[in-house]
């Protein structure tokens, strides 16, 4: 049995639609024991035949050919290998590499191509963790960050120093869904000979694919909408398969690696991504149309709202604008919670991408122990409301928003 599987698009199947590379994208075809689906490896280590087997393995491992076996689990697993693969197809990329958590494949990223003395930037409107161990964490390490405005590109080029080794950013973003022209931001990059990462959680490879506009590699959180049903913890990164080595060499030492049995998960839950997609990019739209002619909602952020600062760009580069609605209820804090408590499908809850709706107000969430003066200089208000729109019926999830909305 191959312990690894190639993690490059097939030949045959790349041109396909994505839905079906959503099924079927970089499988092998024929699984062990026959099995239609792949199934979960569970071990630790992996054995030899006997001695010269070992050699032989150990040989083929020194000259770089060791591509169909590892001999510890923390270097490769085939149930792993099989998600790597069908991300890889999903995103158009030559490999692609699987971690235990989102932020394990963030920082890894990080770790991988920074040094002391090195120098990065950082788009603002990013994941609190992610810009809390950019500034805070890589800092003690001698690492200096810029963070620009994600909607100035003139600003980023100028925030370059001879010794900016990296560009990071989100695309559309957290919360606020801002979304970078990335082919301008890939020709500033290339032409200053810098690396470029996109964390995609929220667009997912069915809305775009950040790759195909000149990024060097693409981030999900596999927790969120990859996988799709609120269960499992993943991330994965894909690229060049260069790039994804010098991870993979990363990720064997930092030891950040996904358990077979999660990584069954995501493989199970990508087989319904477009469709789950396609519902999710519906119900978004129904709702941010709906809340942004509403009397009691004071803003909307939505990519596909002519109101929204990049809808152009969104336009231009996006297949569909995602199922996430960031808005700023007309009340106060108390207000904006009674309309959170008066929701009757949603879950308050972090996270996003599930079938099920989460809503939070992020100043009770994700932000609470900062200071008032703090969130307001990141722009997360009292009253700004995340709503995470699952696959539930749009009537439904209308009607809920409208009594909801009449408390308050």
């Amino acid at each position: 049995m191959d312990v690894q599987t190639e993690t490059g698009c097939d030949a045959r199947i790349e041109t396909r639609g994505p839905s079906t590379l959503a099924v079927h994208g970089g499988e092998t075809r024929h699984n062990p024991y026959h099995a239609v689906v792949p199934p979960i490896v569970q071990t630790a280590t992996y054995a030899f035949r006997d001695t010269a087997d070992l050699i032989a393995f150990q040989e083929s491992r020194l000259w770089g050919e060791a591509r169909d076996r590892v001999d510890y689990g923390r270097y490769g697993n085939p149930t792993v290998a099989a998600l790597e693969a069908r991300v890889a197809a999903l995103e158009g990329a030559e490999a692609a590499a699987a971690f235990s958590t989102g932020m394990a494949a963030i920082t890894a990223v990080l770790l991988a191509f920074l040094r002391s003395g090195a120098h990065l930037i950082v788009t603002e409107d990013a994941y609190r963790r992610t810009r809390q161990f950019i500034l805070q964490f890589l800092r003690r390490f001698g690492v200096e960050a810029t963070v620009v405005p994600i909607g100035d590109l003139e600003a980023l080029e100028a925030a370059i120093r001879p010794n900016t080794r990296l560009i990071f950013t989100e695309t559309p973003t957290n919360p606020y869904l801002r979304v970078i022209d990335l082919e301008r931001l890939a020709e500033i990059a290339r032409r200053r000979r810098i690396r470029t990462v996109v964390d995609s959680t929220f667009a997912t490879p069915l809305n775009l694919r950040p790759l195909d506009y000149g990024i060097d590699l693409v981030v999900h959180s596999a927790t969120k909408y990859l996988c799709g049903h609120n269960d499992v913890m993943a991330g994965v990164i894909a690229g060049s398969a260069e790039l994804i080595a010098g991870l993979r060499e990363m990720q064997a030492m930092l030891g950040g690696i996904l358990d077979p049995h999660a990584a069954y998960l995501v493989l199970r839950g990508l087989k319904t991504l477009a469709l789950r997609v396609q519902r999710q990019n519906e119900n978004g739209m129904r709702v941010a149309e709906f809340l942004s002619a509403h009397p009691k909602i004071r803003r909307v952020w939505y990519p596909g709202l002519p109101s929204h600062p990049d809808h152009a760009v969104a336009r231009r580069l996006m297949r569909g604008f995602g199922g996430v609605v960031t808005f700023e209820v007309a009340a106060d804090r108390e207000g904006t919670s009674r309309f959170i408590d008066a929701l009757r499908i949603p879950y308050i809850a972090p996270s996003l991408g599930g079938v099920e709706s989460l809503v939070e107000q992020p100043a009770l969430m994700s932000y609470y122990e900062m200071e008032p003066e703090q969130r307001l200089a990141i722009g997360i208000t009292d009253n700004l409301v995340r709503l995470s729109l699952g696959i539930e019926d749009a009537d439904d999830l209308l009607a809920d928003l409208d009594q909801a909305l009449a408390r308050i």
